[in-house]
């Protein structure tokens, strides 16, 4: 399954994560990939679209940055894998 991970940083501080980061690294626990990131401008919030068997396939990852780290998941799919599950009466957008 793809998640889409939006995490608001604490305080909107990124510096804690950066360092924690190139201190550990990632610390993905096993079946868990990262695809990609993106940092808001403001440097307070991080979008990252990870994969992983289930929801709780990331608890191991948040559990191990949630001092740092306010997490939104959100299960996703891709556009295209979307659109061709509905019905094909309904109107595709542009």
């Amino acid at each position: 399954m793809l998640f889409m991970v939006i995490e608001r940083f604490k305080q909107a501080d990124p510096t804690p994560i950066g360092e924690r980061f190139r201190q550990k690294g990632r610390m993905l626990p096993e079946g868990v990939t990262y695809h990609a990131s993106w940092v808001a401008s403001t440097g307070a919030r991080c979008f990252q679209v990870m994969e992983a068997p289930s929801l709780e396939a990331l608890d191991a990852w948040t559990r191990r940055w949630i001092d740092l780290i306010d997490f939104e998941i959100v299960p996703v799919v891709p556009s295209t894998e979307f659109w061709a599950s509905q019905d094909p009466r309904q109107a595709h957008p542009s």
